[in-house]
């Protein structure tokens, strides 16, 4: 039997556990989205169109409500376990103090993120729904979004409850209103939808 001819990439692949200063040295590639799940590697797809849409859309309808020292922001790497090995996810969108981003840093420690938003994607549903939320629960943040594009688009919300984790309110469709942490009312209809 043939073997399949390697295709050839620009990173350096390691052959180790990823330390974080390793993974934070990489080469900037922005063909693929990268994470680290207890040192390894993760590498998927870049997002598509519809998924930037509404993970742009969302983070715009953020900053036209949040209190003017807090801002949503895509994609920016977070370190949800700064330890050996590290955990690194790149949520769709968090919503940081504005310091966070007059400061231009680099990656956002918990503590940093007040919200964090995943939007699903082929590939990413597990992930998305399962595995993250206990991430991002450990790590302290204290609200966590899922948005599901597969219409009728929902929204499921998750807050921290003390040593439960987080408690996972019931999908809604439509719209989403809440008062945790501010007061917010987005139109879900909207978000992957043309103009």
């Amino acid at each position: 039997m043939a073997s399949l001819p390697r295709p050839e990439h620009p990173l350096p692949w390691p052959d180790h556990l990823l330390t974080l200063e390793e993974f934070l040295e990489l080469p900037e590639d922005n063909s693929r989205r990268f994470e680290v799940k207890e040192g390894v590697l993760i590498v998927a797809p870049r997002h598509l169109a519809k998924h930037q849409r509404a993970a742009n859309r969302l983070a715009q309808r953020l900053n036209d409500q949040l209190p003017d020292e807090w801002e949503g922001v895509t994609e920016i790497d977070v370190v949800v376990r700064p330890g050996f090995p590290p955990d690194v996810r790149v949520p769709d969108v968090v919503v940081v103090r504005s310091k966070w981003i007059d400061d231009d840093m680099r990656v956002a420690s918990p503590e940093d993120v007040l919200l964090a938003v995943e939007v699903i994607s082929p590939g990413s549903r597990d992930t998305d729904t399962v595995l993250k939320p206990v991430e991002y629960a450990e790590a302290g943040i204290p609200y966590y979004l899922v948005i599901d594009l597969d219409p009728p688009v929902s929204l499921t919300a998750y807050h921290l409850a003390g040593d439960l984790g987080y408690q996972e309110a019931p999908a809604v469709t439509g719209e989403f209103i809440t008062q945790e942490p501010f007061s917010l009312r987005i139109d879900l209809t909207k978000l992957a939808g043309s103009r």
